[in-house]
């Protein structure tokens, strides 16, 4: 590309890989959003909000939906309906229910974590019954798994369905629930190619995050069996997400599920291209996987982590150093081919 054009985008172009939550509506959300027929959700009137929740139940063949204003809240609202205080949760050690929700699963719930160091954030049907606490009163009841698909920290890693059926069975062996937080499911079902009905008779839950690869400002969506969206609806109000006029947002989750799911395949093909360029300079280690829009990579001593990310800031590349040896860049919808070969072209100069 032209060095003109280069030097333009590093003048008057921010370019945001921090994450996938960082994007902008597009033009047809605004239009949606301009048009949306609203009411009193906590009434069950906004037209918009009970829209999108049957849109998004249909599309995984499950009974209900709640549309909940964080994936936070939809995660923490169905590990509350799924346990009682004491209880145990069994969820990978990089978990985002674990890791970054707040302490959530004790302050919200009253309930334990048990870690399993799984193969980047992926958990197996082995290790999930290997972890079962026994019938013993001096152990905690056992009663939630907690997967994560696609796995933030294992670099938007995806499940195998083999490996989700596995565990299915595991839990109805012991009655356990299975929740997954799917915070980037669509990218993992664009990239395996794979069914949302499918995930919906495997879960007895499932978090959807619309701010993410879908590029809403906010929203997510809690689905499951109708008994377990009217407690789920209960513990929402309870937690202050009782919603009034949402249907302004939610009209943007609609539109984006109808619109914007196909395109997640842009953003695993810019990831893979800048993951190759990395590849090729000295200061980078090990690259996990690219899967889908996660790049998590490594630097070699004598760099740091902090160093290379600094010189990607000079020139207006926002990114995350999440560990001393560790960067992570995120794509998404505001990433274009033209700010994609501006990334690469920074990286070949590095």
């Amino acid at each position: 590309m032209n060095t003109i054009i280069f030097a333009f985008l590093f003048i008057l172009m921010i370019v945001d890989l921090r994450s996938d939550t960082v994007t902008r509506p597009t033009a047809g959300m605004l239009e949606a959003m301009m048009g949306a027929e609203v009411g009193d959700d906590v009434f069950r009137e906004d037209v918009s909000v009970n829209k999108l929740e049957l849109l998004a139940a249909e599309m995984f063949g499950m009974e209900a939906a709640l549309y909940c204003p964080t994936g936070t809240m939809s995660n923490q609202v169905a590990i509350r309906v799924h346990t009682q205080p004491g209880d145990e949760v069994i969820c990978d050690r990089s978990a985002h229910v674990y890791q970054y929700e707040g302490g959530g699963i004790a302050s919200n719930s009253g309930a334990q974590v048990k870690l399993i160091e799984g193969d980047r954030g992926r958990l197996t049907a082995e290790a999930i019954a290997f972890s079962i606490n026994p019938d013993d009163v001096h152990k905690a009841n056992t009663s939630l798994v907690c997967l994560e698909n696609t796995s933030n920290r294992g670099g938007g890693s995806c499940y195998d369905l083999i490996e989700i059926q596995n565990i299915r069975k595991i839990c109805d062996e012991h009655s356990l629930s299975l929740h997954l937080d799917g915070a980037r499911l669509f990218n993992a079902l664009v990239a395996r190619n794979e069914s949302p009905q499918l995930y919906g008779s495997l879960f007895h839950s499932i978090s959807v995050c619309l701010n993410k690869g879908l590029g809403c400002p906010i929203g997510s969506v809690l689905m499951g069996e109708d008994a377990f969206i009217k407690k789920a609806r209960r513990i929402r109000k309870v937690f202050g997400g009782g919603m009034r006029q949402a249907g302004y947002m939610a009209v943007l989750g609609i539109y984006a599920l109808q619109n914007q799911v196909e395109r997640l395949h842009e953003d695993h093909r810019h990831a893979q291209q800048i993951a190759a360029a990395l590849s090729k300079k000295e200061f980078t280690g090990a690259i996990l996987p690219v899967e889908t829009n996660i790049i998590i990579f490594s630097i070699i001593p004598p760099y740091s982590a902090e160093e290379i990310a600094q010189k990607l800031r000079s020139k207006n590349i926002l990114q995350f150093a999440i560990s001393p040896t560790q960067i992570r860049m995120v794509l998404h919808l505001d990433i274009t081919p033209a700010k994609v070969d501006y990334i690469i072209e920074t990286i070949n100069a590095l």
